[in-house]
């Protein structure tokens, strides 16, 4: 591994504290994965009170996603150059502004606007928040916790978001899910300079067309695939968005192997253990966010569940995953990586075929409750050593790619596995739906036709989870070595 940056007066803080290093980086990660989530349950609201039309809410959510997932790269590239705690400040401060505006919003273009923004905070202070825990935290046990906490607060946000989201739309109103982004950008700000110490910057300038065509590329694919959710595969727009993604991404490619000092440079992919973890996050990305999307929508619409119910209804996974992913940073030293992702592969792929088997006369348990705790001991177990092992063996001038890159997979693994689940669950809800069940009203078939399009998807989202647990056994069970210790 390559030796920690050397503090100097430039780089370190006159007081470094490591718990509120870490309470600033892990309450701005908590915010920016939380907002992917926290609108879900407030769009009725957001609908009656801004006049949207049922096609434009959806950007709502997807306004956040296409400029978070298009520009990570850049943002962690970003942080490499210019400065990660700078830029990490610039992003969180963009992150907080665009909040209050969108929590003012008058219109529909203001608060679509103002979740664009919102997405460009995130995609720079995202990868600089948690390329600066390898600035802060020495490689040992003091890396692996914090890596742990990182990965128990990544995977736990999205959940946290539904509850957080059902809790103050219920209570206040649909604006304060986004006021509440606000305290926490100040706490954050106010922290940042004082206790988080600079890393050393990376020589050089912008890798301007590896910028350029990174941006497009993943934006418009982004765009793609959201869009297939909602217009299908075969819809001009969608086939437009993804043949330039096709060609901005091998343009990429083609800049990124000549250019001196790439924006993303191509021989982090060769290292099979940081490989493995982009790919159990892609993996892992989709499947979550399938799960968490189309289970939101069967506790409302054929359970009957109102907003707050539903979002605390996923309380138990959240609370299972932080203690799993806590227990896995204190075995991943002695275990490996592969051990604890197969274990937490199987673990998800069970809780997704258990949630396959519900129909509209389920009850939220054992039906609902006992599958997200499985999905969340497996997310526990799959996330920290994915964090840690997409890391580990970085020079420290380029962790800010690396922690992009794993970004990226992630949101992308969420937009790409919606999309095709998406395509699952209508396609089964129509065959549903032309072939009613003899003695249902007209309003139980519709429940039932629901619900089948909903358990098609959660299958579906299993065969991803057997895709990750190959993932996880490729490069065997083998034992640390000393140069893996990257935590």
């Amino acid at each position: 591994m390559p030796t920690p940056t050397t503090d100097t007066r430039s780089t370190r803080p006159a007081r470094h504290r490591p718990g509120l290093v870490l309470t600033a980086l892990l309450f701005c990660q908590l915010m920016l994965v939380l907002d992917v989530t926290v609108v879900n349950i407030a769009l009725p609201q957001i609908h009656d009170t801004l006049g949207f039309t049922s096609e434009g809410l959806a950007w709502v959510l997807n306004a956040y996603t296409v400029t978070f997932g298009g520009l990570l790269l850049l943002g962690g590239r970003a942080g490499d150059i210019v400065g990660r705690r700078r830029v990490f400040v610039t992003g969180v401060a963009l992150f907080g502004v665009a909040s209050l505006v969108g929590g003012l919003a008058p219109a529909p273009g203001w608060l679509l606007g103002a979740r664009a923004v919102q997405g460009l905070g995130a995609a720079l202070a995202s990868p600089s928040a948690l390329a600066l825990i390898s600035t802060n935290f020495a490689g040992g046990p003091e890396r692996t916790r914090a890596l742990g906490l990182w990965g128990a607060v990544s995977g736990s946000a999205a959940t946290l978001g539904l509850i957080v989201g059902g809790v103050l739309t219920h209570v206040a109103s649909w604006r304060w899910v986004l006021f509440i982004n606000v305290p926490i950008t100040v706490a954050v700000l106010v922290l940042t300079p004082l206790f988080v110490r600079e890393a050393e910057r990376s020589p050089g300038r912008f890798d301007l067309p590896g910028a350029l065509t990174s941006t497009t590329g993943m934006g418009a694919l982004a765009f793609g695939l959201i869009n297939a959710a909602s217009a299908g595969w075969g819809d001009r727009v969608t086939s437009i968005a993804i043949g330039v993604a096709v060609v901005s991404l091998a343009l990429f490619a083609l800049a990124e192997s000549r250019a001196p000092q790439p924006i993303t440079p191509l021989h982090l992919l060769r290292d099979p253990l940081r490989l493995r973890s982009y790919a159990a996050m892609l993996v892992v990305g989709a499947s979550m966010g399938g799960m968490f999307y189309f289970l939101t929508q069967f506790l409302q619409e054929v359970l009957g569940f109102g907003p707050l119910q539903a979002g605390l209804a996923f309380l138990p996974v959240s609370l299972v995953l932080v203690v799993s992913a806590q227990r896995t940073a204190a075995l991943l030293p002695k275990t490996g990586p592969a051990i604890p992702t197969a274990i937490g592969a199987l673990a998800v792929t069970a809780g997704l075929l258990w949630l396959g088997r519900l129909d509209e006369t389920s009850g939220y348990f054992p039906g609902v409750a006992v599958p997200l705790v499985l999905f969340g001991i497996g997310a526990g177990l799959i996330y920290v050593p994915s964090t840690v092992g997409a890391t580990a063996r970085v020079a420290a001038t380029e962790s800010g790619a690396a922690s992009g890159m794993l970004n990226t997979t992630s949101q992308l693994g969420t937009a790409l596995g919606l999309a095709a689940l998406v395509t699952v669950a209508g396609t089964a809800a129509r065959h549903a739906a032309a072939h009613p069940v003899a003695g249902l009203s007209a309003q139980a078939q519709a429940q039932h036709a629901a619900a089948y399009g909903f358990t098609r998807a959660f299958l579906a989202a299993a065969m991803l989870g057997v895709v990750l647990l190959v993932i996880s056994l490729i490069g065997g069970f083998r034992p640390v070595r000393p140069t893996d210790r990257a935590y």
